[in-house]
């Protein structure tokens, strides 16, 4: 089982010991350090400080080594609980524990020690450090205090451990494939996509090659809401700021929307929009609408802007500008179960064919800060839970993790190194439909408000083109592949012929390239298949002289000659089962 964070909570002790016996080494090896916060996380742990000097991943190993040392001497982890005066004197010299420990509600505070560390900690810890064996530092970063880009930047070391060597082999492995992996260094080898300075930080230009498989997924997102009842929208990419006013947006996600824009001509303010909701809003309001109408489900391949800080950009992953696969569906509150269990359905059918199987679920409950009423907020989650259920998955519950206006489902999936990436969420709402007064006829023929459901599908097409990428290693199956057939004419009598295949199989919708570099032919072969394209022609004499092709597939090497027909047929079968 994972807690709302991520971290298995068999492994949560464990993690956490750990983070405080590094904290304790650092300390032994730079006594003027200052300790910040040191939490398990989903693949280990982390701990913050703030050093007297630069410290870089060279240094990690100095610190292991004074770990084991600590390790050997076996120490117990011993709770102890202070009062607010006690602890100020025991961490007098610790900034940044003084500033936690003042904002405590409660006078009585909890305490971890090990040998000669001491913490502040409300645990839990493993018994003693006989049990930290299999570990491992691995990075260094930077990270503002509190999270805060006005706070001081300090440095933050993370490190893994699992309870077998094989464990922690396994994860170390994985890692390295996900360095080779990176979608940033395949994006740039692949030539996908770019992030240009010029521009701007944490916007995406996405290049010919990108663009085409963007556009064969967009294209199958479209064929397939079609099938499935939904009509398409567009909305602006800017609107007044009263609309998020309305929305509540502003009141409780302003941090990440960019700044208002006054127009002194309108006497108005506006604002990049950082959803797609209140725009579908106002198509509903621009008519009247009657119970025998429902359920609308409107999509919209909508791009949105938030701003992100600058410290948790990251390639395709968080960007500031992204495209959502968007969806609202306005709907009777007695055909609320029904749309929720076709829009999982749905969900699962789309995630599959992109080659995902694996997918943790969650549902997300009502936060701390939230608006509406108690008994609709029961209602909507109650609903997700019976939709989740009609289907068969499985799911955990994320206690008040849910959207201030409603509850939620969030669906991660896990690629072929079983990472998991947030992509699919689901987001019952009874409250912005309340605020912006919308309404329709009901049999009695009296005025009700309808239920609104937010839903995405791949969440962004950014940050889903990524998570395919990293997935897939670049190597895509040939219906997503950006060159799916790479043309090389032994020499130049051969050209001709080359150059009317290529447009053969453009006319056909295959996306198709001819080499014309002056190269080797076995150079041109080898650069084929380090770019990881399904399928190679080769034209020499004899194919000109047959109207035939010689073939290479990617995982399967020399396939031999074939009439033009038939290799075209293969491929369209082949495109057609998304393989």
């Amino acid at each position: 089982m994972k807690t709302s964070n991520g971290v298995n909570n068999n492994l949560e002790p464990l993690r956490h010991s750990a983070s405080h016996v590094m904290a304790q080494a650092v300390l032994h090896l730079y006594p003027d350090v200052k300790l910040a916060i040191g939490p398990p996380i989903e693949d280990g742990f982390y701990y913050d400080f703030e050093f007297s000097r630069k410290i870089s991943v060279e240094d990690l190993e100095n610190i292991m080594v004074e770990m084991k040392k600590i390790l050997n001497e076996n120490h117990k982890f011993k709770k102890k609980s202070v009062n607010k005066e006690e602890a100020c004197k025991i961490f007098n010299d610790q900034p940044y524990k003084l500033e936690l420990i003042n904002e405590l509600p409660v006078d009585e505070i909890s305490i971890y020690s090990n040998g000669d560390f001491i913490d502040l900690c409300k645990g839990p810890h493993i018994e003693n450090t006989s049990k930290i064996k299999n570990f491992k530092l691995i990075k260094v970063a930077g990270a503002y205090w509190r999270g805060n880009e006005n706070n001081t930047m300090l440095t933050r070391i993370y490190g893994t451990i699992f309870p077998s060597r094989e464990e922690l082999d396994e994860y170390l492995k994985c890692q390295e494939l996900a360095k080779e992996r990176d979608h940033r260094k395949l994006g740039k080898k692949f030539d996908l996509f770019s992030i240009q300075p010029d521009a701007g930080a944490g916007l995406i230009f996405w290049h010919p090659k990108g663009a085409a498989v963007r556009r064969v997924i967009e294209d199958f997102w479209l064929r397939e809401h079609e099938k499935n009842g939904y009509k398409f929208v567009n909305t602006p990419h800017i609107a007044k700021s009263h609309l998020w006013e309305t929305s509540g947006h502003l009141k409780f996600y302003s941090e990440y929307m960019y700044p208002q824009i006054e127009l002194s001509e309108d006497k108005e303010n506006y604002i990049l929009k950082p959803m797609n909701c209140p725009g579908h809003i106002l198509i509903y309001k621009s008519s009247v609408h009657s119970y025998r109408e429902f359920p609308f489900r409107w999509a919209e391949l909508g791009t949105v802007y938030r701003y992100e800080k600058q410290g948790v950009l990251h390639g395709l992953m968080r960007v500031r500008g992204f495209t959502q696969d968007d969806a609202h569906i306005f709907c009777r509150r007695d055909q609320l179960n029904e749309e929720i269990k076709k829009i999982l359905e749905f969900v699962i059918y789309i995630l599959n064919t992109f080659g995902f199987s694996e997918f943790e679920i969650f549902l997300s409950t009502r936060p701390e800060k939230y608006v509406g009423d108690l008994k609709q907020w029961e209602l909507a989650e109650n609903a997700l839970k019976e939709g989740l259920n009609a289907v068969n998955l499985d799911f955990k519950i994320d206690p008040g993790e849910g959207v201030f206006y409603g509850p939620k489902i969030d669906i991660k999936i896990k690629d072929s190194l079983k990472r998991a990436w947030q992509c699919s969420t689901i987001q019952v709402d009874f409250n912005i439909p309340e605020k912006f007064s919308i309404d329709f006829t009901n049999s009695s023929g009296v005025k009700e408000q309808p239920v609104m459901i937010h839903r995405a599908l791949l969440g962004s097409i950014e940050r889903f083109f990524g998570v395919l990428i990293e997935h897939y290693g670049g190597r895509f199956p040939l219906w997503l592949a950006p060159v799916q057939v790479e043309i090389i004419p032994i020499n130049e009598k051969h050209f001709n012929y080359s150059c009317r295949l290529k447009e053969r199989l453009l006319e056909k919708g295959i996306r198709a390239e001819l080499n014309e570099k002056e190269e080797k032919l076995g150079k041109k072969i080898w650069l084929a298949r380090d770019m990881q394209i399904p399928y190679v022609i080769i034209v020499g004499d004899k194919e000109v002289n047959q109207n035939k092709v010689s073939l290479r597939k990617l995982s399967e090497g020399d396939l031999g000659q074939f009439e033009v027909d038939d290799f075209i047929r293969l491929l369209q079968k082949e495109i057609s089962q998304k393989q």
